[in-house]
């Protein structure tokens, strides 16, 4: 299993889908959402939002 590479926390596989989804399609280290929503300086909840609606339509990046 993969650990997010600025805190070390084991990545859940909607973790490495936001990754892909919103950085970089092709990457092989990853940022856990939480650490993913401060880099974008966004709150977490609205990332949590965004890949729900990207799972509803049906984006197979999200479990």
């Amino acid at each position: 299993m993969s650990t997010c590479r600025q805190c070390g926390k084991e990545l859940e596989q909607n973790d490495i889908g936001a990754y892909k989804k919103f950085v970089n399609r092709g990457a092989s280290d990853y940022l856990c959402r939480k650490c993913l929503a401060e880099k974008f300086d966004i709150p977490l909840a609205l990332l949590e939002e965004k890949i729900e609606h990207f799972k509803s339509q049906g984006c197979t990046l999200f479990v």
